[in-house]
């Protein structure tokens, strides 16, 4: 079990709090644009096209489809608990939630649309400028888009979750297998970069740090497979990625950025191949499966 005490203090993962903290109005009008397919180009594509909230929170596919199909170069990260993360998208380019929202709306491969679009198209609606007075002096405006749908995204927290309660000190809420999974989980050093409320999501780790996992791939490697690289322009960047939150892992395959790990149970071979250098049998793969089983908490958009 390493140097992690069990039993709710001293554990390298926390339980997810139950209450977001966010402004109901603005929760609200979030989640209406959300939803709302008038922020595509061709009104066909709504944020919750790429992020199924019923599904986990992601599409299920390893490239994303934007307006006209057009294939997206990476898989769409599940929205849920996305607040708790670091930074937004695989390579970390979004500081924040609000300066997500901008990137798929403006984005060929994506929404393909502009702010002016937007605008023109939801003032002509007859509901959204009377609710964005409401809440806003300025009213309608791209920064308050971005707030609202912010404002909804964090409030997309999964509590509740076997896990959570075994840490709030229930020891019957994890089975026994789950137990051996999470025990499994710290002692093959998995916990190093999945850990806190998210098991996962606040820092960046090369995809491949024990291991050559671009060739091994055996496909060509690609913008997307550059990591922070996009970002930074630093050579020591090259495919450094953000590390995913696993809180809904189970719910969310295929894995990794490039969606080539089409289970669970292979998702954790590979990583613990080329993240840890280690092979792990597959009973234990198993127990670790059913631990990030034991992780998936409740929404009320979740479909249990």
């Amino acid at each position: 079990m390493g140097a992690w005490a069990e039993g709710g203090r001293g554990e390298p993962v926390l339980p997810i709090p139950r209450d977001p903290g966010q402004d109901p109005g603005k929760v609200a009008l979030g989640a209406r644009l959300f939803q709302d397919p008038r922020l595509s180009a061709d009104n066909t594509l709504s944020c919750a096209s790429c992020h199924r909230l019923a599904e986990g929170g992601a599409d299920g596919l390893a490239r994303s489809v934007g307006v006209g199909g057009a294939l997206g170069p990476i898989k769409a990260p599940t929205v849920y608990n996305s607040g708790f993360n670091l930074t937004q998208f695989w390579d970390g380019r979004a500081a924040s939630l609000e300066a997500q929202v901008a990137g798929p709306i403006h984005n060929p491969l994506e929404m393909a649309s502009n702010w002016a679009q937007v605008l023109g198209k939801l003032r002509a609606d007859p509901g959204y400028p009377a609710q964005f007075a409401a809440l806003y002096p300025d009213g309608l405006t791209p920064a308050n888009i971005e707030d609202a749908i912010a404002a909804f995204e964090r409030s997309l927290v999964t509590p509740d979750s076997p896990l959570d309660l075994w840490l709030a000190g229930d020891a019957t809420a994890l089975t026994p297998q789950a137990l051996r999974g999470y025990r499994l989980f710290k002692s093959y050093g998995c916990v190093a970069c999945h850990q806190g409320v998210n098991l996962g999501g606040n820092l960046y780790q090369r995809m491949g740090a024990l291991g050559d996992y671009f060739g091994d791939r055996g496909t060509v490697v690609g913008p997307a497979d550059l990591g922070r690289f996009n970002v930074t322009g630093d050579p020591e960047d090259r495919h450094l990625f953000k590390v995913p939150g696993l809180r809904l892992a189970a719910l969310t395959p295929p894995y990794f950025h490039d969606g080539s790990a089409p289970t669970l149970e292979e998702a954790i071979r590979v990583m613990a191949r080329y993240q840890l250098g280690r092979t792990i049998p597959p009973g234990d793969m198993a127990d670790i499966a059913a631990f990030l089983r034991s992780a998936v908490g409740r929404h009320p958009l979740l479909t249990p």
